[in-house]
């Protein structure tokens, strides 16, 4: 425990560039605290000893704004940079070197016993805010922007987007992840197409109307009625009244 607990400072430096040692990461990072607690509360938790784990764990949310489940099981290199807002539930399983920003909610969506929460395989990046709910996997090396929520599961190596998460980026090894990490939203992209093919559409039903000889679009449309005067209203109706 106390090796991993060393790993997790170092991980800290390395992946924080605003880190400078370990002195200023294990007194000022609030998420290498939670992930400490963690580890102590993890412990508890296998030993039987619950309840002390339990309350340990509210103590370390109450201190760092990071809930972590004791139960739950997080693997090496795990590092949470700020941290604030971050809930990680009890059946949630996060594999080696995941990187998670701050506002991240690994969630459930059912009430029943079991496998309620999401399981993060290794080497993925979890941006601000993304909520990923349900008993699903992401797989490893995928990332998730920020704000995002993921209801389904991800394949590895993509990178999905939006609410609902969508897939926009999607690869068969870490060699063909994009670089530059600018990805569009998929149904723009679909809207874009759809715009792109109107005009040659509208050419295609125009083509059709005069094969069959039918009236041209073209043509000006017959003249809208016009509407009657408010005076030659009020004649109308003293006309009927008088009859």
């Amino acid at each position: 425990m106390f090796r991993q607990i060393r790993e997790d400072i170092d991980v800290a430096i390395e992946k924080d560039p605003a880190a400078r040692n370990a002195f200023e990461v294990l007194a000022c990072y609030p998420g290498v605290h939670a992930l400490i607690a963690y580890r102590v509360n993890h412990w508890l938790w296998k030993c039987r000893l619950k309840l002390v784990a339990r309350v340990c764990s509210y103590i370390a949310r109450w201190l760092t704004g990071i809930e972590i489940h004791p139960a739950a099981i997080i693997g090496k290199r795990f590092f949470i940079d700020h941290g604030m807002g971050v809930v990680i539930g009890e059946t949630s399983e996060i594999g080696d070197n995941v990187f998670m920003y701050h506002g991240v909610t690994l969630g459930g969506l059912s009430m029943k016993k079991g496998k309620r929460h999401p399981t993060i395989q290794e080497n993925v990046v979890i941006g601000a805010g993304a909520q990923v709910l349900g008993p699903i996997t992401v797989g490893k090396n995928s990332k998730i922007g920020s704000g995002s929520v993921v209801v389904q599961s991800v394949p590895s190596y993509s990178t999905v987007i939006g609410v609902p998460a969508r897939v926009v980026f999607s690869g068969i090894s870490a060699d063909q992840e994009d670089a530059e990490e600018i990805f569009r939203d998929p149904m723009s992209q679909a809207i874009e197409y759809v715009l792109d093919r109107l005009p040659q559409m509208e050419r295609d039903i125009r083509a059709l109307r005069e094969a069959v000889n039918l009236e041209s679009p073209d043509s000006e449309p017959a003249p809208p009625p016009q509407p009657v005067p408010l005076a030659t209203k009020s004649k109308i109706k003293k006309a009927s009244n008088e009859s």
